[in-house]
């Protein structure tokens, strides 16, 4: 054997060592050289254990646990995330979108592919919630949450059982009715009500659900998204569609309030972890997701925002407080029919928005529009009179 042997092989350990992260004595890989690093995440309102009411401050742990500084941020729809990343406006590192956006996302080539050897805790997601239609090849995304949109109510308000859509077009409701502030929500509730597909490429049947839309419309006291918490704890509203995770948070200050699957179908979605194709801190971002998949943090994350998990660990833990639950995990024979949201044709998409620009200019609704151009036209005014009578007092003096 040549002496050369030896040498060149320590050689090639050496090289491999250094192109390979650093494993600490445990087995884990070190990440202290991401130490001092900032990690931009973009997700939902509401969608995070922060520490409120004795809960665990995921971010904060993140960041005692790594060093790397979290910089959250929320967003209030799909689409408003969507926009906010392809303005190129800011840069993100890690967004939680839904489904359909997810889908969208990739086809415009805007998601980064994962390395899952950063995210071992990916193993811990059930099987039933990888490969979906949005990532089939399982690239881009680790699920967070699932869940279903439902009809929330006040019983003080609403007479009689509710069990259909129908009770959003309910006269005796006027002004009591608050609608989902996003096109797509809104629409999916008129083409479930129609017996649509909530995927529907036929544009007779979008007209059919904009007119649908458009009665509703001197119904609704306001178009909502975050806004629901306060108005539905507070009884200023009597009906609200929203997401089943987030009755619950509403149960629990206001206990007046119910929850019910309509008959006619609703929305079954996944939100999953992902990273924007424009990051600058991809490995930090990959050890964020696996550490939101650590088994502490997916339980405290769990039982604050209150939407179903798709973590195994999280549906074994005695940790868990909403296991079993009956809005979250309703049994086989109260299952009411879902369908998912699927990425729309850009033709389509397009249609939906100018019907959906067209209603909210539209009708009673818009009293915050006028509101809004009616101040902005007093603030006007009185500068032209502030200028005017300076103008004056200008004059005199000299």
């Amino acid at each position: 054997m040549s002496k050369r042997l030896p040498c060149i092989f320590t050689v090639i350990v050496i090289i491999c060592a250094c192109l390979s992260p650093a494993v600490s004595a445990e087995g884990k890989k070190d990440y202290s050289h991401l130490e001092g690093t900032t990690l931009n995440v973009y997700n939902w309102g509401e969608y995070i254990s922060d520490g409120q009411d004795g809960s665990l401050d995921v971010n904060k742990e993140f960041e005692k646990r790594y060093g790397i500084k979290v910089n959250y941020t929320n967003y209030e729809s799909n689409e408003n995330m969507y926009n906010k990343l392809k303005s190129g406006g800011a840069n993100y590192d890690v967004v939680i979108p839904s489904d359909y956006m997810i889908a969208k996302l990739i086809e415009e080539d805007m998601l980064a592919e994962l390395d899952f050897s950063n995210i071992p805790n990916h193993k811990y997601i059930l099987d039933k919630y990888k490969g979906l239609y949005y990532d089939p090849d399982d690239k881009y995304t680790v699920a967070y949450t699932v869940g279903m949109v439902g009809l929330i109510y006040n019983t003080t308000m609403v007479e009689g059982d509710v069990d259909s859509w129908g009770v959003l077009w309910d006269e005796k409701y006027a002004g009591q009715i608050l609608m989902f502030n996003n096109p797509r929500d809104a629409f999916g509730i008129a083409q479930c009500y129609l017996g649509q597909s909530i995927n529907t490429e036929d544009i007779s049947q979008w007209d059919d659900a904009i007119e649908l839309l458009k009665k509703q419309n001197p119904l609704v006291g306001s178009y909502v998204m975050d806004e629901v918490y306060n108005k539905m704890e507070r009884g200023d509203a009597a009906l609200a569609p929203y997401y089943a995770g987030d009755f619950l948070t509403m149960y629990d200050v206001n206990p007046d309030l119910a929850f019910v699957y309509p008959k006619e179908g609703v929305n079954f979605f996944v939100d999953a972890m992902c990273i924007p194709k424009n990051t600058e801190n991809k490995e930090a971002a990959e050890l964020y997701i696996n550490f939101m998949c650590e088994e502490d943090i997916a339980v405290a994350n769990a039982n604050y925002v209150c939407y179903a998990s798709p973590h195994a660990l999280v549906l074994e833990s005695d940790e868990y407080e909403l296991k079993g639950n009956p809005v979250l995990y309703p049994s086989e024979e109260d299952m009411p029919k879902t369908e998912m949201f699927e990425n729309l044709s850009y033709e389509t998409q397009q249609y939906m928005t100018t019907l959906w620009n067209e209603l909210k200019i539209e009708g009673n609704s818009n009293l915050d529009v006028y509101i809004g151009l009616s101040a902005t036209l007093v603030l006007v005014v009185a500068y032209l009179v502030y200028k005017f009578l300076k103008k004056k007092k200008r004059e005199a003096y000299y």
